[in-house]
């Protein structure tokens, strides 16, 4: 079978999506695309090999979460899933483990350019697909003040780096983005789009919009 004859086979079928990720952001967004999906989300450990870098770092967390949902997807089902990181000076910035972490997390990017990266899985019971983005974020200097009003006043600790651009900081702290907005908030919209499209889902000419 050739591989326009396997896309059209696939677009033929209806699958149900889910989404294996607890991200408000990431489930606002899907929502706002328009692709109908249940959530599902398994614990599971994201420890990733020392030597990898950028990236590297995110494809292998994000296959590793699709992963653990593979051995239960029946033939008509695939689950999305997704990793973000901050990538600066060399290091990779996840999810700061407490305040302190987090203080420390925003003063290092603050006046600095920094990597937004962020990959996308899908996966069906025997194969993944996975995508990747990267969007350049430039902070202003935050004062301790600045950081700590944010810190005291929203919830950083389950974010990539400490920090929601769509929140206060964003608005009043980042003075320019290079790339996809929604890579930022963890899920690169686009792109996500593009890797439905082959299984029929997100595509215009099929989709119905349901007003709440």
């Amino acid at each position: 079978m050739g591989r326009v004859d396997r896309c059209q086979k696939r677009q033929q079928m209806s699958y149900q999506i889910y989404l294996g990720s607890a991200s408000p952001r990431r489930i606002e967004l899907l929502k706002q695309m328009d692709i109908p999906f249940i959530q599902r989300v398994l614990d599971v450990d994201e420890t990733y090999p020392a030597a990898l870098t950028e990236t590297a770092i995110v494809d292998f967390l994000a296959k590793l979460k699709g992963k653990a949902h593979q051995s239960s997807l029946n033939k008509n089902e695939l689950v999305l899933t997704a990793d973000t990181i901050v990538w600066h000076r060399g290091s990779a910035f996840g999810k700061p483990a407490n305040r302190d972490e987090a203080f420390n997390m925003l003063s290092s990017l603050a006046g600095k350019t920094h990597q937004v990266l962020s990959a996308v899985c899908l996966s069906s019971a025997q194969k993944q697909w996975c995508v990747h983005d990267c969007t350049y974020v430039t902070m202003k200097e935050l004062s301790s003040d600045e950081i700590n009003y944010y810190l005291n006043n929203y919830h950083p600790l389950d974010k990539a780096g400490a920090y929601g651009i769509q929140e206060w900081i964003g608005a009043v702290g980042v003075t320019k983005i290079e790339g996809s907005y929604t890579n930022v908030m963890g899920l690169p919209t686009e792109k996500t789009y593009t890797l439905l499209q082959p299984f029929g889902l997100g595509n215009a000419n099929k989709m119905t919009h349901q007003t709440p």
